[in-house]
């Protein structure tokens, strides 16, 4: 598929730079508290990156080869001074304090101009509900965020227009990954898009077919401006 095509919009979007994790509070559910990441981390993110089943679904599709890997490749970029450009959180069961994934908006390469949702989950906690119970509390955490006005261009199709629009979260899935399909569509998100380009995991050689996924904003009119 070609580069899809995009479109400028006036909408919100949270201010930024985000807050540092010092002063982010911990998002609590019913049994999973989402947290800033610290460097006391490393054990339990490396034990979910070298998990084959976990790393599959990611874009480069294998596991980290090492602590160093996973401490300069992938945690650096949610610790200081890197943590004001992205929102992402460690993920920890509220009963005993088990890493047991990472999510948020871990992102600042905008594959449609939207803030982008990501998650991992631990495969031993796979199917149990802890993703959908994530990315609910997230995305409710996320519509709180003191907003600024914002111009900027996304893909055509994720709004209805251009011009003023509302503003949207977005996704993206593994059109063969129905488990967070199914997550995303449970949170309220709608497909918009499904398209495919050459696989980027190391050693697959096919296509991958990819699926564009978008949130409206449910507190249009009543933004908190920074």
């Amino acid at each position: 598929m070609a580069k899809p095509s995009k479109i400028k919009v006036k909408t919100y979007l949270p201010t930024q730079p985000f807050p540092p994790n010092a002063e982010r509070k911990p998002i609590r559910t019913e049994r999973l508290i989402i947290r800033p990441y610290t460097e006391e981390d490393l054990d339990g993110i490396y034990a979910i990156r070298t998990q084959p089943e976990v790393m599959h679904f990611s874009a480069v599709g294998q596991i980290d080869a090492s602590k160093d890997e996973t401490r300069t490749s992938y945690l650096a970029r949610y610790l200081p001074p890197n943590d004001i450009r992205t929102y992402n959180n460690i993920l920890c069961l509220a009963s005993t304090g088990e890493i047991i994934g990472m999510g948020g908006m871990p992102k600042t390469d905008l594959f449609f101009g939207w803030p982008e949702v990501g998650y991992m989950l631990k495969k031993e906690y796979w199917g149990q509900g802890y993703a959908t119970e994530f990315v609910r509390a997230f995305i409710d955490h996320w519509w709180t965020l003191p907003r600024s006005e914002a111009e900027i261009e996304v893909v055509e199709g994720s709004v209805d227009r251009s011009g003023e629009v509302p503003e949207m979260l977005s996704a993206i899935a593994d059109d063969n990954n129905p488990r967070s399909k199914h997550v995303l569509e449970k949170a309220g998100f709608r497909q918009f898009i499904r398209w495919t380009e050459p696989d980027t995991r190391v050693g697959i050689t096919d296509d991958i077919t990819l699926v564009g996924f978008v949130l409206e904003s449910p507190v249009q009119g009543a933004k908190v401006l920074s």
